[in-house]
């Protein structure tokens, strides 16, 4: 008996009599979620605000709590980053992590308690590997060291031991020496902030450690392999680390990677798994080599509710809980944590393929938006993108669109915008420099994903011939009314129809 087989023994098949649970007793396990997470913030400012000690049932939670965004609890946040505690979660809150803005904002910052950060995303990552030996019994997953490709943190207003930064380093941070011990790379250089230098630190100290799994983002990811074989000469991943099995991966869609992994790691044996790990919380893991859908995780201390689509942005929408959802219909993500997010909507849109188990699929977000490297870009950064732009070149813009150019071979990548002007800029390449310079002076993400460009090369503009964007509306059968222009699209399927429409 091999290493991992004796500790999947251990350590794993136990907790896999747990998930069984999730095939018909998923509602009971939910309510057994809401009410534990309920009783445990009773004491707190929100919960005494709505009374939690009065709520019984899930119909009085869902009748005395409001749907909440980032909006609406930053407040609060606010005051927990400044040290204040007991708000909106009994726990300390010390670590926040950082997440793509809204509207107002340049970045959110998301509480992470303790119960959140063991009972959540320390738990996603254990059931990740529990249900990924499920799969593969013939796995040597413990024979060697797992490669953890993180993002770095900062103190937090100088308040000690308190955190501001990537979940992944927060993660990183503060995991166990159990996990430490299979890990690499060091701390020292897991959680260096400079990209360029974190990917040579890690490829000068994993080049001759047998790495037998990959975890992170599939862009950045990418970026560090293609790092490797430059440096090493080599055409496969493979060829470096020979036992390389499986890559936890999640924050943006595989999809447009997938092909360019299997050419750069071609070993039969190689496994994807998908996992959906947000600031938010640990929300799903694929169980299933050859299904695509994720196993939602309704144990973690996380109590869902779900939006249908058509009743986004309207007065008293439909709420439903997890029990009562459709399969094959779009819904926005409403959580309750146990970090304090109370009837919180994340912003992502899912559909469910299957409910017994519970299984799913993330469709897209509740707005438009491009995060197809984890930039979180949205209309309102475009917006005042194009403003800023517009005013300093003497520019008018009648309509645009914006999408995606997915990684080539050499790992480049760049917004395109399709933009059709009423007056034209004085210079089109100076326009296009001040709209790329004010998304990352308003979009953190964007700024970090444009740093050096490593993972996103500088935007490019296409100028749209006149009418174009109302010939392809008509096009479509949609001129007039409601119907609008896909600003943002994290797809090229609207801005390749358009493309030839340009010709």
């Amino acid at each position: 008996m091999n290493i991992t087989s004796l500790l999947n023994r251990i350590c794993f098949e136990r907790r896999l009599k747990e998930l069984d649970r999730y095939n018909d007793q998923a509602g009971e396990l939910q309510q057994n979620v809401l009410n534990t997470l309920i009783g445990a913030a009773g004491n707190t400012e929100w919960g005494k605000k709505y009374d939690y000690k009065s709520i019984h049932t899930y119909e009085e939670f869902k009748n005395r709590v409001p749907i909440q965004t980032y909006e609406e609890i930053k407040p609060y946040v606010e005051r927990l980053r400044r040290g204040e505690q007991n708000i909106l979660w009994p726990s300390d809150i010390c670590w926040f992590a950082k997440s793509s803005g809204t509207t107002n904002d340049k970045s959110k910052f998301i509480p992470v308690s303790k119960e959140s950060l063991h009972d959540t995303h320390y738990k996603g990552g254990q059931d990740a590997v529990t249900l990924y030996l499920k799969q593969n019994p013939e796995s040597h997953f413990f024979s060697g060291k797992g490669l953890i490709l993180g993002g770095s943190h900062s103190p937090n207003y100088n308040i000690r031991h308190s955190l501001v930064g990537d979940l992944s380093a927060i993660l990183i941070q503060n995991v166990n020496l159990l996990v430490n011990f299979i890990r690499v790379t060091s701390k020292k250089f897991a959680l260096m902030s400079d990209f360029e230098s974190k990917i040579e630190a890690i490829a000068n100290t994993t080049l001759h450690t047998n790495i037998t799994s990959l975890s992170g983002v599939p862009s950045w990811m990418l970026v560090l392999i293609k790092y490797l074989l430059k440096k090493t000469g080599k055409e496969s991943l493979d060829e470096i680390w020979p036992n390389l099995e499986v890559f936890f991966h999640g924050g943006v869609a595989f999809t447009p990677y997938r092909e360019q992994y299997k050419e750069i790691i071609r070993s039969s044996k190689m496994h994807y798994v998908e996992t959906y790990n947000a600031s938010e919380g640990y929300f799903g893991t694929q169980n299933d080599f050859n299904d695509l859908s994720m196993l939602l995780m309704v144990d973690y201390g996380i109590f869902y509710e779900f939006i249908p689509m058509e009743d986004i942005g309207i007065d008293n929408p439909r709420i439903f809980k997890l029990d009562e959802i459709e399969l094959n219909k779009n819904y926005a993500v409403v959580i309750s944590t146990s970090a304090g997010l109370w009837r919180y909507m994340i912003g992502d849109t899912i559909k469910f393929t299957n409910a017994k188990p519970y299984k799913f699929v993330i469709t897209g977000r509740t707005k438009h938006f491009i995060n197809a490297f984890g930039e979180e870009l949205i209309v309102d950064n475009a917006e005042k993108g194009l403003a800023k732009a517009c005013a300093e070149t003497g520019a008018q813009v009648a309509d645009y669109s914006a999408a995606p150019v997915f990684m080539d071979i050499n790992a480049k990548c760049r917004h395109q915008w399709l933009i059709e002007f009423v007056q034209l800029p004085n210079d089109i390449n100076r326009f296009a420099k001040i709209l790329d310079c004010t998304l990352k002076e308003i979009n953190s993400d964007y700024e970090a994903k444009r740093q050096n460009n490593l993972a996103l090369q500088p935007l490019e503009i296409i100028v749209a011939r006149k009418g174009l964007f109302h010939d392809w509306l008509a096009q479509k059968g949609k001129l007039g009314g409601q119907h609008k222009v896909p600003r943002l699209c994290n797809t090229r399927q609207y801005i390749e129809e358009m493309l030839q429409l340009n010709k």
